[in-house]
């Protein structure tokens, strides 16, 4: 079985954040989802991967067999835009999706070139939705 890639790394969120985002707007945006999320989720940031900020974690497992842990939420200030890891495919998160503002959709995550082209309170909306999704479905540090 093919070891994950994405998994919690010892590398400061700060640091990550200065060294790699080189755009101004992008930074005040990352530490901006960073007081987002972390009061949303009730967990503090942490690096997931070279890349991936996360909140929290949850444990998976496919019926391939194939298993491992992820963030609750989490997001990536790529190049391009932010990879936002927000987003259940649940009725009410599809229609969420209708109110959020300028992104564009991949398979499990919203693209969105800057925090100002979203809605930050369809933003949380989302984000609740699925840590109750994962909290309904997995085996979730979001469980109280």
């Amino acid at each position: 079985m093919a070891k994950n890639k994405t998994v919690e790394t010892e590398v400061k969120v700060d640091d990550f954040i200065n060294e790699y985002v080189d755009n101004e707007q992008k930074k005040a945006d990352s530490f901006q989802l960073i007081k987002l999320m972390t009061k949303w989720s009730g967990f503090e940031p942490r690096m997931w991967g070279p890349t991936i900020i996360g909140f929290g974690s949850y444990h998976y497992k496919y019926e391939s067999g194939h298993e491992g842990n992820a963030p609750i939420l989490g997001f990536s200030p790529r190049k391009s835009a932010f990879s936002l890891y927000v987003y259940s495919a649940t009725e009410e998160s599809k229609r969420l999706l209708d109110d959020l503002g300028k992104f564009k959709m991949g398979k499990a995550c919203i693209y969105v070139k800057k925090l100002a082209d979203i809605d930050t309170i369809t933003l949380e909306k989302l984000s609740q939705a699925t840590i109750a999704y994962l909290n309904e479905h997995h085996e979730c540090a979001c469980r109280n």
